[in-house]
């Protein structure tokens, strides 16, 4: 498969490909709705830009343990439903956001719909149960690439709604909603999960992801406590800043805290009776498989959402440009997301091994934030953009080599996978953002870098290359085929 595949609109899987982008589209643009509006709604509500800011983190809070649930939800139920689960309940708070009438009202409907951020965990799961493992790197490059343009076309037509199409930024963000619930309706009788007449293997449990043994068990419980753990950097943040009390900073900690434990407790409940049985040994892999791949998404996805946040800004005080030209070189961080998130998939399905591939971008990833640290006011503008440009190029198409793996972990369980490594992602623009107000440009750069290359070492040692990955036909264990024949579809 590659680029002029693209345009096959009579393939199945192309259709497929192209309606399941768009929903990922739909809801990025529907959770990036508002930042595009910060100035209208402070003219029209009175609210400071500080009480915005806060809106902006409830905007993020709840995606990261949110794409894991939504993980365990596409293995279970299906991506059809799931994704349609998401559109319409999260269309919601949507429009309780754009009518509401208090402060308290926003934020609770902004973090209620921080949620609609799962819409890339579906994605993924529905992509790879409708193309073979050989394509599967491009294929959800591409998904993920066009999916990931909603914020950005958020960004430019969200204003012109609001400003002259409804008059109202009301009316627009209600109007991104109402759109987001019908293409669920639309969504619901378009696609199937996969070809018809094939059936999908479904996951055991819902409550939590499977592991093989009583390691990875322990693993597990590890990988899953920064999931929930990071929202206390949110909440330090915000009391940091007088947003709220330091009494209620505390009942938020014991609120994480309680369901950090939840979580271990439903890894416990979930795997104590499989590990008992005994896995079969067709059917067992290594968790650490999950772990590279989380940590990956960090240094990947993670490091691309904390730095497009303060890149214009550090083009504008470091060469002196006024704030339009600033936003146009730091945007470009962002806009080669599409192609090189696209290429990295395509790099990992043609290269010898999908483990080589995803070597090669970290490695990558590392060179190019440590050319970044090293930007001064000296440098020529244009070396200081391509810098950029081949950093970005790596990060992001870093992200599509991570996510051509995930399908090869377990196919049970890809939803699990791709819950936790997305998640991660967000992991890691939490740590990085909150890191970043300490250091310098150079220091964050060269931070970033050097986590990277702890990863790449972690990754040579621990990633293995997934049996099957350029095969015809994704390999099943004897578990997977056994709960197809009980009625999967």
């Amino acid at each position: 498969m590659g680029w002029a595949d693209l345009l096959a609109f009579g393939r199945a899987e192309i259709a497929a490909l192209h309606k399941t982008w768009i929903a990922f589209f739909i809801t990025f643009y529907v959770w990036f709705n508002m930042a595009p509006l910060v100035s209208t709604i402070m003219k029209s509500t009175g609210l400071t830009l500080d009480q915005l800011k806060v809106l902006a983190i409830c905007n993020v809070a709840l995606t990261v343990p949110g794409r894991v649930v939504v993980g365990m939800m596409c293995d279970r139920l299906g991506p059809r439903k799931t994704f349609c689960i998401v559109m319409w309940v999260m269309a919601f708070p949507c429009i309780w956001f754009a009518f509401a009438t208090t402060y308290t009202e926003m934020l609770i409907s902004r973090l209620i719909m921080s949620v609609v951020g799962t819409g890339f965990v579906v994605g993924i799961a529905m992509t790879s149960l409708w193309f073979k493992p050989r394509d599967a790197g491009f294929s959800q490059g591409v998904e993920a690439g066009l999916g990931n343009w909603g914020s950005s076309l958020a960004a430019i037509t969200m204003p012109i709604l609001a400003l002259t199409v409804f008059d109202s930024w009301r009316w627009a963000v209600a109007a991104s909603g109402i759109v987001m619930f019908l293409y669920g309706v639309y969504y619901w009788f378009a696609i199937t999960d996969g070809p018809k007449g094939t059936a999908r293997p479904i996951a055991r449990k819902a409550q939590a992801i499977e592991v093989s043994t009583w390691g990875d068990l322990v693993l597990a419980i590890i990988w899953t406590i920064p999931i929930w753990g990071v929202l206390s950097l949110l909440v330090r943040m915000v009391t940091k800043k007088g947003y709220i009390t330091p009494d209620v900073s505390y009942i938020l900690y014991t609120v994480i805290a309680v369901m950090v434990v939840q979580q271990a407790w439903a890894l416990i409940k979930v795997n104590v009776p499989i590990l008992k049985k005994g896995v079969p040994e067709d059917d067992k892999y290594r968790f650490t498989q999950v772990g590279t791949l989380n940590a990956s998404y960090v240094v990947t996805f993670g490091a691309e959402l904390a730095v497009i946040s303060m890149l214009p800004f550090f083009f504008q005080k470091t060469f002196e440009l006024t704030p339009v030209m600033a936003g146009l070189f730091g945007s470009m961080f962002a806009l080669m997301n599409f192609f090189s998130r696209a290429l990295g998939g395509y790099v990992s399905d043609r290269t010898p091994t999908r483990k080589l591939a995803h070597m090669i971008y970290l490695a990558g990833v590392t060179g190019g934030f440590v050319l970044m640290s090293l930007i001064t006011p000296d440098w020529p503008l244009a070396a200081a953009v391509l810098v950029t440009i081949i950093c970005a190029v790596f990060v992001t198409g870093g992200c599509g080599t991570t996510f051509a793996l995930i399908p090869f972990v377990k196919r049970r369980i890809t939803g699990n996978v791709a819950g936790y490594a997305g998640a991660y992602g967000n992991v890691g623009a939490v740590v990085y953002t909150s890191a970043y107000i300490g250091l310098t440009d150079s220091q964050f750069f060269l931070m970033i870098g050097a986590t990277a290359a702890a990863v790449f070492v972690f990754c040579f040692f621990f990633l293995k290359e997934p049996a099957g990955a350029f095969a015809k036909e994704y390999q099943l264990s004897s578990v997977d085929k056994e709960m197809m024949a009980g009625g999967g579809h």
